[in-house]
């Protein structure tokens, strides 16, 4: 089929008369078969979705269309794990969405692929939403798919194009360098890190606080070591950093990698805090009631998720007006028992 519209490349969305005069029918018509009504001949019906296919035109179009125009729903693509960061992050947008009063439609992903998320966008476009928050903090590559609402990046760059595209971070490079500057602070030489895994976004933001803190101080900045969130690959970079008694402070990226290291140090003879102090990262409440206590980083979700929620609002309301000035979250290091000044020589 071809078309006898002229649709450039940034003109808008298709609308529901472009499909009934592509098909040659009414727009009732139209509205029959994307609402799956009776009473529409095979044909028309065949017509129909044909030119609704090669128009890209969606069915919330038609559901906009309808009443106010609006569904007063947000979607949100995340990443399928329950890490408390991610889980936490998830609290704080559902509840931001819900004081605004709308309603909240949940997609995860497995792993940050990008089909499987432009599925997930796929799936909330057809549900009508009006605006999409992308919490996904792995993207291997570009998404292919636009999207004709705007979309809110937590923490991540975007990867796809969007009618307005907005990012919100929860400062995890400030508090990567807060984290090492107290230990820097305490006395010790220099500070080892502990990375997440190497495709993250929230690893690369953590090791540059990380390195800009060492390198302000002008201290030797040692290799960076990946572990994968877990309390496991905590556990045997502990055993592996033991041996080296020149190692006496530690940030570790996650709290969950925290506490495995300090059990791997520990196990192989090394004090925390008195030989090795360790640092965390997210604040995760458990970790207040290990031996010893976690010194960490508060991510600020519920700040950070808010904030987000209020620019994108502010794009799906009055998408022709600029944007308000972002609030930069707040920093907040948490000071317990697993740090210390370093053993005396």
């Amino acid at each position: 089929m071809t078309t006898g519209l002229d649709r450039s490349a940034g003109s808008s969305a298709p609308r529901s008369e472009d499909v009934a005069k592509l098909a040659g029918v009414s727009r009732k018509t139209v509205s029959r078969v994307l609402n799956n009504e009776p009473y529409v001949s095979d044909t028309s019906r065949h017509r129909v979705l044909a030119a609704a296919e090669e128009l890209g035109y969606r069915l919330n179009h038609a559901a906009r269309a309808l009443a106010s125009g609006r569904t007063r729903s947000i979607g949100v693509v995340a990443l399928g794990t329950a890490g408390y960061g991610t889980a936490s992050l998830l609290v704080g947008i559902e509840q931001a969405v819900r004081d605004a009063g709308y309603a909240l439609r949940v997609v995860n992903t497995p792993d940050g692929d990008p089909d499987s998320i432009a599925g997930a966008l796929e799936s909330l476009l057809e549900q009508g939403v009006d605006g999409i928050v992308v919490s996904v903090p792995i993207v291997e590559g570009e998404v292919p798919l636009g999207v004709d609402v705007p979309v809110l990046f937590v923490g991540a760059p975007p990867v796809f194009a969007a009618a307005r595209t907005l990012t919100v971070g929860v400062g995890a490079h400030q508090l990567a360098r807060a984290a090492t500057e107290h230990l820097l602070d305490l006395g010790h030489s220099t500070v080892h890190h502990l990375a997440g895994p190497r495709r993250w976004y929230a690893t690369k933001d953590r090791i540059e606080g990380w390195r800009a803190a060492l390198a302000d101080r002008g201290a030797h900045e040692p290799p960076v070591l990946n572990g994968d969130w877990s309390a496991a690959s905590g556990y045997a970079a502990g055993l592996g950093l033991a041996s080296d008694r020149l190692v006496t402070a530690v940030f570790a990226a996650g709290d969950e990698m925290a506490v495995g290291l300090i059990h791997g140090l520990r196990e192989s003879g090394r004090r925390v805090p008195e030989d090795v102090s360790v640092v965390g990262f997210d604040d995760n409440p458990v970790f207040a009631y290990v031996s010893p206590p976690l010194t960490t980083v508060r991510q600020p979700f519920e700040a950070a998720s808010g904030e987000g929620i209020r620019l994108l609002l502010h794009a799906m309301e009055k998408p022709d007006t600029e944007l308000p000035p972002a609030k930069d979250p707040p920093i907040e290091l948490v000071v317990r028992g697993s740090t210390a000044p370093p053993p005396s020589p």
